[in-house]
């Protein structure tokens, strides 16, 4: 089983990359690092039963989580109503999930997160 071409393109940014393009550049780009060229390779060489895992779990998890993420802006003008109180950590909260999943993938698919994954922080790939 392959990835489709959105597939790939959810993981390379859900791992934290560059989105890849259609030509390389000169010589600028997550690409050109050796973290990237691993992710590639995994991505054209997962199993059937890995890929299916990223696709039927891990990719529409992370969608709807970056999905809900965007929600959170309904309720940046609202404290209290009521007896509903807003929780002002929701933001905080849900990016910490989603960060989370986003490293889950990158640990599965055995490669270090990119540079879009805490600015690179914690002794990852960083450019």
């Amino acid at each position: 089983m392959s990835f489709t071409s959105a597939q790939l393109v959810d993981i390379r940014r859900f791992c934290g990359y560059q989105a890849y393009g259609n030509t390389a550049t000169a010589t600028w780009g997550s690409r050109f690092f050796t973290a990237y060229g691993i992710l590639e390779y995994k991505m054209a060489n997962v199993s059937p039963d890995e890929a299916a895992v990223i696709t039927s779990t891990m990719l529409p998890n992370l969608t709807a989580l970056e999905t809900a993420l965007f929600g959170t802006s309904q309720n940046l003008d609202t404290d209290t109503a009521s007896v509903w109180k807003h929780n002002k950590n929701e933001f905080a909260d849900r990016w910490a999930l989603y960060a989370n999943q986003r490293r889950m993938l990158c640990d599965f698919l055995g490669v270090p997160y990119g540079p879009g994954i805490d600015g690179g922080e914690a002794g990852r790939l960083m450019l």
